[in-house]
């Protein structure tokens, strides 16, 4: 939540209704006259925060006028709620409700304002919270925004509260001396727009020498020069861009200068230190920057929001007024558009294809100038052969490892799009986009149409390049993937052979590729029961593995677990059990206990006592494991049916005949609406029934 102005004057009877209706209805819109900026909209919003701060456990402000309020929550929100694996295969509208209903703190009235809504897009229905606790306050510049809100009119400042308002910044002894003079530049030059008028009162208070008098020559100068320069419907009224131009003529060349980099922002929340980095990049340097900040800042140009002074917001209608001084300086406005674009490039390009918590809360500030980038400043991009993938990727992977997979797939497919546009409908980078999202499909669980772009991207990439290459080896394996997932077996296994063959041709054998394709090659073989194929492979990956990156890594972690599995499998249980409980050891100090890779070794561990006949010991971690994936995963996943079948088979194991049969009959129902009827997994439990039946007919 930013800070309120210090300024703050009249508007009682308004804070009183938004206030009123807030307690009844889940929304209010605080409305300006159509197309009216500067009237104190947001500074309003503000300030009912401050006022009635006690009567809510949170409040939170978000700006909706780039992107739309789904995106929005799930930048907020997402570093500090962990979305459920369940959740990141189904659609944003799901994902944003589970958000609002695990929304920090869980306990008392929470406020949200939405800033600087252009229209109703940006806050659909669907997308909006159905907690009563959460109040919801909008801010924008239509009229008749939505009829399902209650709607506020806002009016300009009356005289005398534009008086006060001045008074409050000048002091009453400046004001009485010339008041009529006061009261009509307020209303004849000003417009009485709170914004015209707080900027003069700022502009007064740092040239205290200066009468109203000479205030209204300035202003009337800058009016005139200003009508001649441009139309200026957008602001509202006239005054607004002549109390912004005499504060801007205050300024040194220096500080119009970061003004002009300044307004290249999104109209967001700017990190200072995004804006230093960016700097770099110009002439502008350290000690300007900080003669910068002190001057936009003591000019009521630029506001802090937070109390460290880490960020600054800058109101919609000086930011247009500072990009139309940089857009007239043809030679500043393409070096500081360069040096915005090459800073938020570095940025994507350090986001990985698996970033942790801390990576994703380090980029959050930059992402919606990344997103900017993307929706008008494509043309900037240096050299986009190379880097036009990079924007759109970068953003893409800060959703994707928030498992925001709609949201990543949303701005890979724009940035296909893009690509096929300004590049050409076969460039090399269509293939990579076709291949990231074939991996968002298969993560969601959308196999057929993870296979479908799959096999575009190895179209692509032979017409390109032939077979003999990298990338080609690299999409056979994603697309043997997701065959196995299918169980289309054979398949599989002539793909994985394909990959793991061109892979040791361009390669070798000692590197994380070729692991990778051995690891895979052997959880095919161990689905299908083919033991002996599968240990060699098994062994080799683990000492590949060892070899490359050392043993406290999940890669390790899971090589362990996958000959264990093996082992025990064939009846190797004393060989098995030390590797299963160094796995899950290795896996709990990595990860900790709540996720998947925990909750699979669980089940390991307890087949494996199964077989040992400690039962009591199997019972318990299959529960446990049980639990915790239907925790992670929807009740109706395949993995809640292989546990099902797990604990089943235990209980069948015991003669506990009627508490195996409905986890049978539960599993055959999951495994037949989500992977078919002919599946092998759903052909394996209804044989394990079948049994189940037979035993207990005799």
């Amino acid at each position: 939540m930013g800070k309120s102005t210090v300024n703050f004057v009249g508007r009682e009877d308004e804070l009183t209704l938004i206030h009123q209706k807030l307690q009844t209805e889940q929304g209010v819109i605080v409305c300006a006259v159509e197309g009216l900026g500067g009237i104190g909209k947001t500074a309003l919003a503000l300030e009912y925060a401050k006022r009635y701060q006690q009567e809510y456990a949170a409040q939170y402000w978000l700006s909706l006028r780039l992107s739309g309020l789904a995106e929005e929550i799930v930048k907020l929100a997402g570093p500090y709620l962990s979305l459920p694996e369940i959740l990141k295969k189904e659609s944003l509208e799901k994902q944003v409700d589970w958000y609002w209903q695990n929304w920090l703190p869980q306990q008392g009235k929470l406020l949200l304002i939405l800033d600087d809504v252009p229209n109703i897009d940006r806050i659909p229905d669907q997308m909006l919270p159905k907690d009563s606790r959460i109040k919801i306050l909008v801010t924008t510049r239509e009229r008749c925004l939505s009829t399902e809100f209650e709607s506020i009119a806002l009016d300009v400042l009356p005289l005398d509260k534009c008086v006060e308002l001045l008074t409050k910044i000048v002091g009453t002894a400046k004001v009485e001396k010339e008041k009529a003079l006061v009261e009509q530049i307020c209303h004849k030059i000003l417009g009485r727009l709170t914004l015209a008028v707080e900027l003069v009162g700022e502009y007064l208070a740092k040239n205290r020498h200066l009468k109203f008098s000479h205030l209204r020559d300035k202003l009337n100068l800058a009016h005139t020069a200003l009508t001649k320069e441009r139309n200026h419907r957008d602001y509202g009224h006239l005054g607004v861009a002549a109390a912004i131009k005499i504060s801007w003529d205050d300024l040194s060349s220096a500080v119009q200068k970061v003004a002009m980099l300044l307004s290249l922002f999104a109209p967001v929340a700017i990190a200072w230190t995004l804006l230093e980095d960016t700097a770099k990049s110009t002439e502008i340097t350290e000690s300007e920057l900080e003669e910068a900040r002190g001057q936009l800042d003591n000019s009521h140009l630029m506001q802090p929001v937070d109390e460290d002074y880490s960020f600054y917001r800058i109101h919609p209608l000086v930011r247009e007024f500072f990009q139309e001084k940089l857009q007239a300086i043809t030679e500043i406005n393409s070096l500081y558009r360069c040096a915005f674009v090459e800073t938020l490039l570095t940025i994507a390009k350090t986001i990985p294809q698996t970033p942790t918590r801390e990576i994703i809360t380090a980029v959050n500030p930059a992402i919606p100038h990344l997103q900017l980038v993307s929706q008008t400043m494509l043309d900037d991009i240096p050299n986009p052969e190379d880097n036009l993938i990079q924007v759109f990727l970068g953003v893409a992977l800060f959703y994707k490892g928030q498992g925001e997979y709609d949201l990543a797939a949303v701005t890979l497919t724009k940035c296909c799009e893009e690509i096929q546009s300004r590049l050409g409908e076969n460039h090399p980078y269509v293939a990579d986009i076709f291949n990231n999202l074939a991996v968002l499909y298969e993560l969601q669980g959308k196999y057929a149409e993870g296979e479908l772009l799959c096999k575009h991207s190895l179209s692509l990439i032979k017409q390109r390049l032939g077979e003999n290459n990298l990338d080609f080896a690299i999409r056979l394996d994603n697309l043997a993937t997701l065959y196995r997932c299918q169980g289309k077996y054979a398949e599989a296994e002539s793909l994985y052979k394909h990959s793991r063959s061109l892979i040791e041709q361009l390669l070798g054998e000692n590197n994380l590729y070729f692991a990778n394709i051995l690891n895979n090659l052997a959880e095919l073989y161990l689905s299908q029961g083919r033991y002996i194929e599968a240990e060699p492979l098994c062994k080799r990956c683990l000492s590949l593995i060892e070899q490359l990156l050392g043993e406290n890594n999940l890669y390790f972690a899971t090589s362990l677990n996958n000959l264990a599995g093996l082992y025990c499998s064939q009846g190797r249980y004393a060989e098995a059990e030390p590797l299963y409980k160094r796995s899950l050891s290795l896996i709990e100090q990595l990860l900790g206990e709540n996720n998947l890779y925990f909750a699979n070794s669980l089940n390991n561990l307890a087949l494996l006592y199964k077989y040992q006949g400690k039962y009591a010991e199997a019972e318990s971690l299959y529960k446990r494991s049980l639990s915790l994936i239907e925790q992670l995963l929807e009740e109706n996943h395949p993995d809640v049916a292989t546990s099902l079948n797990n604990l089943a088979e235990l209980y069948k194991y015991q003669g506990r005949y009627a508490e195996a049969e409905p986890l049978y009959v539960r599993a055959i129902a999951i495994y037949q609406e989500r992977l078919g009827e002919n599946h092998p997994d759903t052909q394996k439990v209804r044989q394990n029934f079948m049994i189940l039946l037979f035993i207990k007919k005799d």
